[in-house]
């Protein structure tokens, strides 16, 4: 695979990421210096996926902690900026506030914690997709299995393994996976630009298809399981996810196909009751009018844009993380 490696990364006093705008032109790494360089890079996307936010924000305290050396104050302000730069992923405070706990003990506790969290991102995400995988395997009788996914949950969305593209990889390996069926995921493209890319680079077979071919190929007969990623789970096991998982779990439900949800612990917010207390990011509405800067609708035309909807968990066969299934209607 180009460019293996961590999607996240320290190096030399700085926070290394893949740019994730760039893909799947350019495989291209920005080296991030100072905690505003590294909010503008989460808030246009160029570093996404729940568990790669969490390991932004612990980092970002690193660098905080650096910038601001004896001055706690400060490192706590820029850490709040950092933890709200993006509202829905719960990952990104979880991972801001684990380094934050390690002020007291200075500058190199903070990020040595960081970077503790980095390896632990790559083992949970290997144990929770391994979980999902074999419980798919389970449910499903016809082998190979042909899975669909929503968004980006692959190693782009993680430090390394990923949660839903981790199953894929188990699945593969095992010589279990026939193909994947990856939705473009409007309107940012992320399943077009890079679950297919990384698809592509491990030869895992795929075929790319339109949000809206997603219940059209279950009633073709053409999905044995749908398995999705997650940025925030509430109490009862209801799910946020990438805008447009919601209409893909309800088309599961329609043709009876298990729906599967796979995230470490970290994206479960036992604080919220249900997914009604979810904040919702809601997005620019030029995502919508312009496609690559080219207007595509009419001049002054209004959006709805929000960049993820919640699944209830009546629609969800099972939610797994790296301690197994913790929610779902098991249907």
């Amino acid at each position: 695979m180009v460019g293996v490696g961590r999607t996240i990364d320290w190096t030399d006093g700085a926070v290394v990421i893949v740019d994730q705008c760039a893909l799947p032109a350019e495989h291209r790494l920005l080296r991030l210096e100072t905690v505003t360089e590294l909010i503008g890079a989460i808030q246009r996307l160029a570093v996404r996926g729940a568990p790669a936010l969490g390991a932004a924000g612990a980092l970002g305290v690193a660098l905080a902690a650096r910038a601001h050396d004896g001055d706690a104050g400060a490192v706590r302000a820029d850490a709040e900026r950092l933890a709200t730069a993006r509202p829905t992923a719960v990952n990104l405070r979880w991972g801001v506030e684990r380094a934050l706990a390690k002020l007291p003990g200075g500058t190199e506790a903070v990020l040595a914690e960081a970077l503790t969290l980095l390896d632990e991102d790559v083992r949970v995400n290997r144990e929770a997709s391994g979980h999902a995988a074999r419980l798919l395997l389970d449910r499903c009788e016809r082998r190979p299995l042909r899975l669909l996914t929503h968004c980006n949950t692959g190693r782009l969305a993680a430090v390394d393994w990923g949660t839903a593209l981790g199953v894929v990889r188990h699945l593969h390996a095992a010589r279990q996976l026939e193909y994947v069926l990856a939705d473009e995921t409007r309107p940012l493209l992320q399943g077009a630009r890079l679950t297919a890319w990384e698809l592509a680079q491990e030869k895992i077979p795929y075929r790319l298809l339109p949000d809206s071919a997603a219940a059209a190929a279950m009633a073709r007969g053409l999905v044995d399981a749908v398995v999705v990623g997650a940025d925030r789970i509430a109490a009862n096991g209801d799910t946020a996810n990438k805008i447009g998982t919601y209409a893909v779990a309800l088309a599961a439900a329609r043709h009876g196909l298990p729906f599967v949800v796979v995230a470490p612990s970290s994206t479960v917010d036992g604080e919220l009751p249900d997914g009604g207390a979810i904040v919702l990011e809601q997005r620019a509405p030029e995502e919508v009018t312009h496609v690559a800067g080219t207007l595509v609708a009419p001049e002054g035309a209004e959006a709805f844009n929000p960049a993820f909807d919640v699944t209830p968990v009546d629609l969800i066969t099972a939610v797994v993380t790296e301690h197994g299934v913790v929610a779902g209607s098991a249907r």
